[in-house]
């Protein structure tokens, strides 16, 4: 294992983030770590070691914060090998009941702090000529629960955007990887780490009753955020990554019932499809 490598990790001040983080620390990896407070961050670590770990304050939505957490984090270990976008929220409710300004909120710290720091680092990877970047997504967004449509919308929108980032890139051997979880225990149904806007509308059962049932679940998800963090090294170190990667049997299931009812409905209405075309002349 290449213990010199350096990990540039946003929102590493709980959840996935601060476990990946403290698993990295303890292997012998470089680790440039943000969050909006340092020493927050600093003393969730529980680290002092300036020889591998760099905590950094940042606002992910202004472009010159993470300028200045690249170049500290180049000025401290040279390089930057694998980027971690891990700096996200999880936000519950009807559509209708969600203020606009938190729905605008959401998408900028889950998709625009995602696309911000990754244009602020390709051009430290293009230089190197490689890089590693790994989004966190969401199974949601490609199979979303009742009361979760905004925060699937963000999450959908990251895996569209590794996908194409993905084929950009690659010419320079940078690899991108959208890592899609399912429920893991870190909190991301507290009240800490949740926007939700409970529905006081008539109706809407099907998002009361998944959205109880998702509250309820809280600390007793399936998801090792441990096993989480072993498996983004182990991918890191691999030679071969994937584009997509669930992580949990729930995201496994979820995904793989979706792909075959695509499939099928492709092919019910491919007739339909096709005939948008312009007819060729014989």
């Amino acid at each position: 294992m290449n213990t010199s490598k350096v990990w540039y990790v946003t929102g590493a001040s709980q959840g996935l983030g601060l476990t990946l983080v403290k698993k990295l620390l303890a292997n012998g990896y470089r680790v440039a770590a943000t969050s909006r407070n340092a020493q927050v961050l600093k003393e969730a670590v529980g680290l002092i070691d300036t020889g591998r770990f760099l905590p950094l304050s940042a606002d992910l939505n202004n472009p010159d914060c993470i300028d200045e957490s690249i170049r500290q984090t180049i000025d401290a270990f040279g390089q930057i090998d694998v980027v971690v976008n891990n700096a996200g929220y999880g936000m519950a409710g009807t559509v209708e009941e969600i203020a606009e300004q938190d729905i605008r909120k959401i998408f900028d710290v889950n998709v625009l702090a995602t696309i911000n720091v990754t244009r602020r680092i390709l051009p430290v990877m293009r230089l190197q000529r490689f890089g590693y970047i790994i989004n966190i997504g969401s199974v949601a967004g490609f199979v979303g629960a009742p009361g979760w449509a905004a925060y699937a919308a963000t999450k959908a929108a990251v895996a569209a955007f590794s996908e194409v980032l993905a084929l950009d890139v690659k010419e320079f051997g940078i690899r991108v990887t959208v890592v899609e979880p399912s429920g893991f225990r870190t909190g991301f149904l507290t009240q800490n780490s949740l926007a939700y806007t409970e529905s006081r509308i008539d109706g809407y059962q099907a998002v009361k009753d998944t959205q109880a049932r998702y509250l309820a679940g809280n600390g007793k998800q399936p998801g090792d955020p441990e096993r989480a963090a072993e498996i983004l090294m182990q991918l890191a170190e691999s030679e071969q990554a994937p584009l997509h990667l669930y992580l949990g049997k729930d995201a496994y299931n979820r995904a793989s019932e979706k792909l075959k009812v695509m499939t099928q409905e492709i092919e019910d209405w491919k007739e339909l499809t096709i005939s948008a075309d312009f007819k060729t002349q014989l």
